[in-house]
């Protein structure tokens, strides 16, 4: 199994914070995205990469789980490389613990696709005391299952394989990370397994509790005069009306366009949309003569 560099995937540093991280991230995310690439596996399998690194290396415990594995490998390979690099030794869990392999049925983006390398390192391992002994709580099991904003809006089904049987896995629509599935006596020993979600990052829109956050260019003529632009969003695309005199940083309120609640998916959190007014970064000879003309006017 070869080993993964998710900083070199990310074209960051290994001293990059979580904010040049979270910058390069949604940078690459929006270029490799599957609705910019559609038909194109290259982008898919990139866009897979990157959401996988990300996954990594935002995650506090994860990053410096990855960073002690990184600086063994590196030791490893100076003192030549002989033998075998025991991964075994890296990975996440007990020995012997659960393994899960999800197959998404859903997941438009790719979400909870991941190599083999991650699947190694980051591994399932038990939680709670080992049998079910009076005064002691039943053992558990936990792991991590990745979904999309996507799949969390819409919901859908997984299947998870654990110790070769297979179970089919709900996700609610509104779900959010920490929200916890139970497989009953899906464990060894018909213990239970907890299926903890984590809602992945998306590079368009920024989620806090039921309500979604994005950047909605405007043309500049747009704003100063006013129109219409078309805003997409997990409902579909919506026409906002921009008034005259639009300023950069407005924001304007969509009501009921964003996330379902989870306990009830009938009702839907708000969408705010902030103007990004988009300023033309080279003018023709007409358009150059015609802000010339504006600024004799004192605009």
């Amino acid at each position: 199994m070869d080993y993964k560099d998710y900083y070199d995937i990310l074209g960051v540093g290994r001293e990059a914070d979580a904010e040049e991280i979270k910058r390069a991230y949604r940078k690459l995310a929006m270029q490799y995205h599957p609705d910019r690439n559609p038909g194109n596996k290259a982008s898919e399998d990139k866009f897979k990469e990157i959401n996988e690194a990300y996954q990594v290396l935002s995650d506090t415990d994860k990053r410096a789980h990855y960073d002690q594995l990184g600086s063994a490998y590196q030791s490893w390979q100076q003192r030549g490389g002989s033998g075998n690099f025991n991964w075994g030794d890296w990975t996440r869990g007990q020995p012997g613990g659960v393994r899960v392999e999800y197959q998404d049925l859903n997941d438009l983006f790719g979400g909870g696709s991941f190599s083999d390398f991650f699947s190694q390192i980051f591994g399932m391992g038990g939680t709670g005391a080992p049998g079910a002994g009076r005064g002691r709580a039943p053992q558990s099991y936990e792991s991590e299952m990745v979904i999309s904003l996507n799949e969390a809006f819409h919901g859908g089904v997984r299947h998870a394989k654990i110790n070769e049987r297979s179970f089919e896995v709900k996700v609610p629509s509104g779900a959010r990370s920490g929200t916890k599935l139970r497989l009953k006596g899906a464990g060894p020993n018909n213990a239970d397994v907890y299926l903890v979600i984590k809602v992945s990052p998306d590079p368009r829109y920024e989620r806090k509790a039921d309500d979604l956050y994005l950047d909605a260019p405007v043309d500049l003529a747009t704003a100063a005069l006013g129109g219409e632009v078309k805003i997409s969003t997990l409902h579909g695309d919506v026409v906002l009306s921009i008034p005259a005199g639009t300023q950069p940083g407005q924001t304007f309120r969509l009501k009921g366009k964003g996330m379902p609640v989870l306990q009830d998916s009938r009702k839907f959190g708000d969408l705010y949309a902030t103007v990004q007014v988009e300023i033309p970064r080279t003018l023709s000879k007409e358009a150059r003569a015609l802000f010339e003309q504006l600024r004799k006017l004192g605009l």
